[in-house]
């Protein structure tokens, strides 16, 4: 068994990234493999990419030790090698690409006592069924020539009271042996480690995570929609249950959902289902939902702007905060950008205020980007807050707005309108 103080993390993202912060931190010898030269790159030169992570957090890295690189042949030497690439969907099916790729890099150049762990998030089977079977390919034995194990990443972008650190690390290993591995390396990592009985369990509570994230999103979106025409402050009714102690756990709605695990996660679930012949009708109808609250806010805007009457074509409409999740420069499967384009379409004159967000396009064209909020806000006949992000006085913002439709619930005042 090797001393587990050379890892190699393929994929440099916002799992890869923090996962070498905190690997450095506790003293190992880290290369980080990554296709991207301009990545590469930056990293080499003390530039973070990763909202979390700060340039002088970079610089102290590879002050370090840390080796930024795109040459595979630091897996050679690699006690330990944590596979971090993405696993996005095309058409509906998981595209694991770039994890067989990373896995057949490795199998090239694994040595005897390698650990080595996926934590892309795939559908359970993964680790087993496609990871296996290539590093077994040349006569290797899992659990005695080396370890294999699926830990699932739960990188929460721009959370200030949880990190790597603290959350616990959930890990599955193949075989007794290898979970003793994963679990004496996440050791030194996470303050405490959750062993399960196999890299299936590991891989299906990732999904149950952000499955049960989505169909209680939708839950409440779907509740946003009717209670709207029923006139009922839906904001305070969760407030109000939210006081119970026990069996009630609060989720507020919004323009939809965003990111990559909440719209995307749970596809993989649901093409696992599929392989067994029916559907997972909970996660297809919660997709729907959600899917469908942009169109929703769109039509509370040409509604809001009705009642001043006002038609939506030509009206000034300003947007704040378009990025996916509070306080981070991450707009990936953000809702705000489905909202702008059907504005847009039907004819508004959209501007965006975002402190996280210097450029954003819509419809393949630069979105104009308002230099001054206040100024901004005053001047527009819709303020609509999509994000809201804590440089925002939303106090301050009502008080110079003509009308505002705030989608997160959060401001107050006779202009204010709530989704």
């Amino acid at each position: 068994m090797t001393d587990q103080r050379r890892l190699t993390v393929v994929g440099l993202g916002y799992v890869g990234l923090p996962l070498v912060m905190e690997a450095v931190r506790a003293g190992l010898r880290v290369h980080g493999l990554d296709r991207d030269d301009t990545r590469v790159a930056g990293l080499a030169e003390g530039r973070s990419h990763v909202d979390d992570i700060t340039d002088e957090q970079v610089a102290q890295a590879l002050a370090d030790g840390f080796v930024p690189t795109t040459d595979p042949g630091c897996l050679a030497s690699a006690d330990v090698v944590i596979i971090c690439v993405p696993t996005p969907l095309r058409d509906g099916v998981p595209d694991l690409d770039a994890v067989r790729a990373a896995t057949e890099q490795i199998a090239l150049t694994i040595r005897p006592g390698t650990l080595v762990v996926l934590e892309s998030t795939s559908y359970p089977g993964t680790t087993t069924e496609v990871l296996l079977p290539m590093l077994e390919r040349e006569g290797l034995q899992v659990g005695s020539d080396f370890h294999l194990a699926y830990s699932p990443e739960r990188i929460d972008p721009g959370n200030r009271e949880f990190s790597l650190r603290n959350t616990p690390k959930v890990v599955g290993g193949v075989t007794p042996a290898c979970s003793e591995a994963a679990v004496r390396f996440y050791e030194r990592l996470a303050d405490r480690v959750v062993p399960v009985s196999s890299p299936s369990v590991a891989e299906m509570s990732k999904l149950l995570e952000n499955t049960y994230r989505q169909v209680n999103i939708a839950l409440v979106n779907e509740m946003a929609v009717f209670c709207h025409e029923l006139d009922i402050d839906l904001w305070e009714a969760i407030d109000a249950a939210a006081t119970k102690p026990f069996g009630f756990h609060p989720f507020r709605p919004g323009p939809g959902v965003g990111g990559h695990c909440i719209p995307i996660d749970p596809n993989y679930l649901s093409h696992r289902v599929r392989s067994l012949g029916y559907p997972f009708r909970f996660v297809e109808l919660a997709q729907e939902i959600n899917g469908r609250m942009p169109a929703f806010v769109a039509d509370r805007v040409i509604r809001l702007l009705n009642e001043d009457g006002l038609a939506l074509r030509g009206s000034r409409v300003l947007l704040l905060g378009v990025t996916y999740k509070a306080d981070i420069a991450d707009d990936r499967e953000s809702p705000s950008l489905v909202v702008a384009e059907r504005l847009r379409a039907l004819g508004a004159e959209l501007s965006y205020h975002d402190p996280f967000v210097p450029e954003w396009h819509v419809a393949g064209e630069r979105l104009v980007r308002v230099p001054d909020l206040i100024t901004a806000v005053s001047e527009a006949k819709l303020t609509v807050v999509l994000q809201h992000h804590r440089h925002y006085d939303l106090d301050e913002i009502a008080k110079h707005a003509r009308r505002v439709l705030d989608t997160r619930g959060r401001a107050d005042g006779a202009n204010v309108t709530r989704l």
